[in-house]
């Protein structure tokens, strides 16, 4: 068996949108206040908005990553379950790493926990949902 592209493109948009949903009109002005975008001044919002784009080109390119890779598993772990498959993903990578990178990248104390539950919860939703497509196609 081999990777269905067409899977892994929808699924990695579909990720990509519940990633903006979940960064932007669900949380995001906690994530703003996390972040202290809230304290910039207007030109520095403005420099910041600008910024974004390569950012997210950065990104689709990485949800397109983790996702042929979970379509791979698929492929090597046809008896597996799927969504146990990308729920130990998340479990033994994902929220890890996760964690390690709010530790240690500089989020306060205060949003620690805060700010690994908006990611892993979101990560959750976009892996499951990368799941639901790649196996219905």
């Amino acid at each position: 068996m081999t990777i269905n592209y067409l899977a892994v493109a929808v699924a990695t948009v579909a990720e990509f949108i519940i990633g903006a949903i979940w960064y932007m009109p669900i949380f995001g002005s906690l994530w703003r206040k996390i972040h202290g975008f809230d304290d910039l001044s207007k030109a520095d919002k403005q420099a910041a908005q600008k910024q974004m784009m390569p950012l997210l080109v950065i990104q689709l390119i990485i949800t397109a990553a983790t996702t042929v890779v979970l379509a791979k598993l698929m492929l090597m772990l046809p008896d597996y379950s799927a969504y146990k498959l990308a729920a130990m993903a998340w479990v033994g990578f994902v929220v890890p790493t996760q964690i390690a990178a709010i530790i240690f990248g500089g989020t306060p104390p205060k949003w620690m926990v805060t700010k690994a539950l908006i990611m892993a919860s979101g990560s959750f939703a976009c892996l499951m949902t990368a799941v639901a497509i790649l196996s219905a196609f």
